[in-house]
């Protein structure tokens, strides 16, 4: 069977780019291993938020008291919030079918592998039947990185180490948590199970937590988890896993912890073992798939998008990446940018980021400004944050002063920050902003207010 594209991976960038490519008219063939949604609908980021969701309504309920709300034998349910969680899910992937079958994109479910070229294009095999497309796009995606440490692999087994896959599924909430990592799943995950009952431990190589972020805001989310009773052992580094503990090593010393569940949450990694890429000699870079600003790999009509090529791991970046590829292999010429891209933790209190940080900006030697702003200044923030210590801070370029990055950390700030990348994508200047109107009272008028302290 011939088809004008087939897409190996149904993730975010391989179903969008299902639904692009049948919405154009192209015969379009999308193959899913496991389900559709990929690791973000099923096992990330739509699962995580609704049982993040779920705590922060906890929360509130049982601090309720500081906005003059009084309530009475507060219980937390992880069963009703898994059911839930598996709704909502459901929900999701039946939308994502209905759109595929709206596009006239047929879907196959099996292991898609790369076994040639022919005259008549790509072959690809699932089970016994061979597939043979124009054009390729590769959307296989990422998985959970599994460092060496002695005691992961078997604890891995025994169901005492748990990835981002199995932790959403716990049936029980355990009574003592120690977290691998201090990145974005890992303070989510941390975020979550303080709220429904863990001791949580999180252990992290760096001397600070939130990977990338803006180091001010991540020792303010670092004040606000140590608040709430969340322990950090930074600058610390695992050395081995035994049955019911975690041993680290911190300054030359080692120390245990004691656990009923521990999460591996180091980072991903791209999957392109056994899809077949060296069958038809797609290039790779380190653990990626090498391609241009439009997507191309090294191969003519063949594509790689999302997590698998490298670039940026985060299912809103695929989406883009897979409008790009369908532009690129339909004639419309389309490039990916990265400059913007924003970025979100889902903790409460919430961070949101896009563009350059003081230190990637000094690292770059670009001369800037910095507005940095108590969300205090904002009405709405006061009204509805009791003691809340969020901060927005704006970088701007000295010698052009557009806008460079924007970092807060507060409620709404995920939802808030899409308005900060189209100032940085579309080049706004400190004056152009000072001319928008923004609602009132929003939590969105703080980047109002740091603008005209430029």
């Amino acid at each position: 069977m011939s088809y004008d594209l087939i897409i190996i991976g149904g993730g975010p960038a391989g179903y969008l780019g299902a639904e692009r490519a049948g919405h154009v008219g192209l015969k379009t063939l999308l193959i899913e291993k496991r389900f559709l949604g990929g690791v973000c609908l099923n096992e990330g980021c739509i699962p995580t938020k609704t049982l993040l969701n779920s705590a922060k309504i906890y929360d509130k309920a049982r601090y309720g008291e500081k906005y003059g709300v009084l309530a009475g034998d507060i219980k937390f349910d992880h069963q009703k919030v898994l059911t839930r969680k598996n709704k909502v899910v459901r929900t999701l992937v039946g939308g994502i079918r209905a759109q595929l079958k709206r596009n006239k994109v047929e879907v196959v479910e099996g292991f898609g592998k790369i076994i040639g070229k022919s005259s008549k294009g790509y072959q690809v095999k699932v089970y016994d039947q061979t597939y043979t497309g124009k054009r390729l796009l590769i959307a296989t995606g990422s998985q959970p990185i599994i460092p060496p440490i002695p005691g992961l692999e078997d604890g891995l087994k025994k169901g005492f180490v748990l990835t981002n896959r199995e932790i959403l599924d716990l049936k029980t909430i355990p009574e003592r948590l120690v977290i691998i990592g201090g990145g974005v799943i890992g303070l989510e995950m941390a975020s979550y199970f303080n709220s429904a009952g863990s001791e949580v431990t999180v252990v992290e190589m760096l001397d600070h937590i939130a990977g990338e972020t803006d180091r001010e805001i991540s020792n303010i989310l670092l004040k606000n988890y140590q608040k709430k009773g969340v322990e950090f052992k930074l600058n610390s580094k695992v050395v081995r896993v035994n049955d019911s503990s975690v041993v680290y090593e911190d300054d030359g010393q080692e120390y245990t912890l004691k656990a009923d569940k521990v999460l591996i949450s180091i980072g991903r990694t791209p999957v392109i073992e056994g899809i077949g890429l060296e069958t038809i000699g797609v290039e790779t870079e380190g653990r990626a798939i090498k391609v241009d600003e439009r997507g191309r790999t090294n191969l003519p009509e063949v594509y790689a998008a999302g997590d698998v090529n490298g670039k940026s791991l985060l299912a809103h970046t695929a989406y883009r990446e897979a409008e790009v590829c369908i532009n690129n292999m339909t004639g419309k010429r389309d490039i990916m940018r990265y400059n913007a891209i924003p970025a979100v933790i889902y903790t409460n209190p919430e961070v949101a980021s896009v563009g350059e940080t003081e230190e990637t900006a000094g690292k770059k030697g670009i001369e800037f400004e910095v507005a940095n702003v108590s969300m205090r200044y904002s009405g709405r923030y006061v009204a509805e944050n009791e003691g809340g210590d969020g901060i927005c801070k704006i970088l701007v370029d000295k010698k052009h002063r557009k806008i460079i990055g924007v970092h807060m950390i507060g409620n709404y700030a995920s939802e808030i920050i899409y308005g900060a990348a189209m100032m940085i994508e579309t080049e706004m200047r400190v004056k152009d902003v000072q001319e928008l109107v923004f609602p009132h009272p929003t939590v969105s008028e703080i980047i109002r207010e740091g603008i005209f302290q430029l």
